[in-house]
């Protein structure tokens, strides 16, 4: 699905507006957090938003992020939702949303897993890196396991890498898959075992690296690349953002990071259903 004239700046008016409010609970709570990804590059190559980009993605350290989720349920107030995997069943992705109250942003899969999803801010959990190589393996390709299961129990319909042949063969393994994990697994169990794997190395002392848990596949930051942030302008707005950007973003995306890619290139998230509320007079489905 692409998105209707406008519809896009305005649901990235929406995004901006949660975090917004994100920042202001941070800020009064002493809640340290990052922009992230594709918000980095955003801000730092375009000052705001990559133009095609449809989401708004941060950071926390893992004490940091526990934190906010106890408080910002309350401190947002009723404008907003709070969600994680542990509170939510239905909820796939092994880390935090912030949601506007009243909208709707639906995927097949958020749709499949009975997920009532709005337009959104996602907030990753940063864990510290086993020290130890062997167990540094380890406990990512743990992270990883516990995030894919969790993909699978809650939707047979995956995004899958091949097209063609290959692809619906991938595509089938994954309906299989998923009846197999919802058979032995629940979502209690997969949170356990995640927090498990992603909280190895909390108190490890001579761990210098912090990992996307919910994404260990990327490879670790030191964390010196990333705390204690600094600050960037995105939309004409100062939030925190990691303390070398361009270390960072040359970390994530290549020494390329400042070119534009080819436009068959520049993908976003659009869902099959999207409505904004207040944001919006227009709906999208």
């Amino acid at each position: 699905m692409q998105y209707e004239q406008n519809m896009l700046r305005r649901l990235q008016i929406a995004e901006l507006g949660i975090l917004e409010a994100i920042d202001r609970v941070c800020r009064e709570n002493g809640i340290m957090y990052f922009i992230d990804s594709g918000t980095v590059l955003g801000a730092r190559r375009h000052g705001g938003f990559i133009p095609w980009d449809d989401d708004i993605d941060l950071g926390m350290p893992r004490d940091d992020f526990e934190r906010f989720l106890e408080v910002a349920p309350e401190a947002l107030g009723e404008r907003f939702c709070v969600t994680c995997s542990r509170t939510n069943p239905h909820q796939a992705a092994l880390f935090g949303k912030v949601m506007l109250a009243g909208t709707r942003f639906v995927t097949d899969e958020t749709e499949e897993a009975g997920f009532k999803q709005g337009v959104f801010v996602d907030i990753f959990p940063y864990d510290a890196v086993c020290s130890e190589p062997d167990a540094a393996k380890r406990q990512r390709k743990r992270c990883m396991m516990w995030q894919s299961l969790s993909y699978l129990y809650h939707s047979k319909h995956i995004v899958v890498p091949h097209q063609g042949v290959l692809g619906a063969v991938e595509k089938l393994a994954c309906r299989i898959a998923h009846y197999m994990v919802r058979a032995v697994l629940s979502p209690e169990r997969i949170n356990c075992g995640f927090d498990e794997a992603a909280m190895t190395a909390r108190d490890d002392r001579k761990s210098d690296m912090l990992m996307v848990s919910s994404y260990a596949a990327t490879e670790p930051f030191p964390k010196s690349m990333l705390l204690p942030p600094g600050t960037i302008r995105f939309e004409g707005i100062e939030f925190f953002a990691p303390a070398d950007v361009e270390g960072y973003l040359r970390a994530q995306y290549g020494e390329t990071w400042s070119q534009l890619p080819p436009e068959d290139q520049r993908r976003n998230h659009a869902p099959k259903e999207l409505y904004l509320g207040e944001w919006s007079s227009g709906y999208l489905g």
